[in-house]
């Protein structure tokens, strides 16, 4: 399966809630907060507009993330460091595209197809 260069937010959201424990930092242009083995990402909505994304430890909040779907046109995905996959979250302003927020992934976009479970028969020696 190829993967793509871009997913859109309605894609790539769901996803990224499923692979939480993926996620190596997340920030905006301005912020960065970095995943470490004491913290867990918290996926919620801060209301019907806004999506967030919260690093915790314990019971305490060490960062958030507020993201406004309506502005994000679509997801890049490029290769970072190593491993890493870098998915920036763009928008579009004057016919220019600029990065809203990223997250920054230990492995790339992977969609799993239902496997087909097949039955072998025989016998063991």
């Amino acid at each position: 399966m190829t993967h793509p260069d871009t997913l859109t937010l309605q894609d790539f959201w769901p996803w990224l809630a499923d692979h939480c424990n993926c996620i190596l930092r997340a920030g905006t242009p301005d912020s960065i907060l970095y995943d470490d083995d004491d913290f867990f990402w918290r996926f919620t909505h801060e209301n019907a507009n806004t999506l967030l994304v919260q690093l915790v430890k314990g019971k305490r909040l060490v960062g958030e993330v507020f993201i406004e779907p309506d502005l994000v046109s679509s997801v890049r995905i490029t290769p970072g460091e190593k491993e890493d996959v870098i998915f920036d979250l763009m928008a579009e302003a004057d016919g220019e595209e600029q990065v809203l927020y990223y997250f920054v992934m230990a492995h790339g976009y992977d969609v799993h197809e239902p496997s087909t479970v097949v039955a072998r028969h025989g016998r063991l020696h």
